[in-house]
């Protein structure tokens, strides 16, 4: 456990993770991670286990909320979060083998290339996604999704929730409850995968996932309020600042 200061700054940051989760479907790891490595000082392999855990958790229990209001795809989320599952076990196996800087600036380019294709896509949310929904894709995406996952440590939201929207044309309110189940899913799938080579604070662990379940809830509450097309542009905005921060920080390290 860190200094009493440390660890409240931690926590009370720790409450964006569950609102961005909550309200976003995604964004959890890419707050959580630069939060455990800059912030709490963590290294990066087990910054990334960590947020694992704290993301899938967080994510279970914001799943509730949103399926209360009728804003979870089961089907579409099962079938994405098996594969990816498998995926994320891969890379978090694969991560091992990695050092820590690769993976946070692999993790950087991914949140800049998603915040791109968020941004950019305009025109109206399709009104009945699930009944096109192109299933070849869905398993595609779900391992190519997972494995990123576990090798750069991101619940995945910030990829999930654009698949579903991009590829499979959901409203963003529905891919963001679906995403919640993704993320669940694999997040527990990549944790496995770096249980094998990396320790873990349980106690710092506990006091972020419990400030991080308060966020989503909160987060969960808010999300029937805000347009669709508001909060995709948000989603976009918010993972290209936090791109080109972390990006940034691990650039200049290397110089």
């Amino acid at each position: 456990m860190y200094p009493g200061p440390v660890i409240f700054l931690v926590a009370a940051l720790a409450v964006l993770v569950g609102l961005s989760l909550g309200l976003l479907g995604g964004g959890g790891s890419i707050l959580t991670v630069p939060l455990l490595v800059y912030v709490a000082g963590m290294e990066a392999k087990e910054a990334i286990a960590t947020s694992l855990l704290v993301v899938g958790v967080t994510s279970a229990v914001a799943t509730a909320a949103h399926a209360r209001a009728g804003r979870v795809q089961w089907r579409t989320g099962l079938i994405f979060g098996g594969f990816a599952m498998v995926g994320a076990y891969l890379g978090g196996r694969v991560a091992a083998f990695l050092p820590g800087t690769l993976l946070l600036l692999a993790f950087a380019l991914m949140m800049l290339a998603t915040a791109w294709a968020m941004l950019r896509r305009s025109g109206p949310e399709p009104a009945r996604a699930h009944d096109t929904l192109p299933w070849a894709l869905v398993v595609g995406e779900g391992l190519v999704v997972g494995f990123v996952t576990g090798i750069v440590g991101a619940g995945g939201g910030f990829l999930v929730v654009p698949a579903l929207v991009l590829l499979g044309g959901l409203p963003m309110p529905v891919a963001v409850g679906t995403s919640l189940v993704v993320i669940a899913m694999k997040s527990g799938a990549g944790l496995a995968g770096y249980l094998s080579s990396v320790s873990i604070d349980w106690a710092t662990a506990g006091v972020v996932t419990v400030a991080a379940v308060a966020g989503a809830l909160l987060g969960g509450r808010l999300v029937s309020r805000v347009h669709p097309d508001r909060l995709r542009v948000a989603f976009g905005w918010f993972v290209l600042v936090m791109g080109v921060f972390v990006l940034g920080q691990e650039l200049l390290a290397l110089v």
